[in-house]
């Protein structure tokens, strides 16, 4: 997603300054500034409703993934799992037939724990 926003704005920018370019052309260097400063309200546009809040959420998974623990009722792609052992990159996830099935951590979307947090 990060990178298809940064594709956007570099074919915006693009676009830009093409268009500032033919104006510049024809007109004072008053256009240039409104096209420069159009870039910039767009770039903080862009910071702060599509990146920050991916920042944010990225943060909150990474440091829910670092507090899972033993016990804990988790979601891995889909699958309800109970947490039996914890490695370094992967878990060990027990289903309630008995089986157990490892995951990436990263494919640990909730936890029982940090759902309960959120009420």
């Amino acid at each position: 997603m990060k990178k298809r926003m940064m594709q956007l704005a570099a074919a915006f920018s693009l676009v830009a300054s093409v268009v500032s370019a033919d104006e510049s052309a024809t007109q004072s260097s008053g256009t240039s500034y409104q096209a420069i400063m159009m870039m910039v309200v767009m770039g903080v546009f862009f910071y702060f409703i599509l990146l920050r809040p991916e920042q944010k959420r990225r943060k909150k998974m990474k440091e829910m993934r670092a507090h899972l623990s033993v016990g804990d009722d988790v979601v891995a792609m889909g699958i309800l799992g109970t947490v039996d052992q914890i490695d370094d990159a992967t878990v060990i996830l027990k289903m309630v037939d008995g089986a157990k099935i490892k995951v990436l951590k990263e494919a640990v979307t909730s936890s029982a724990l940090h759902t309960a947090n959120k009420k």
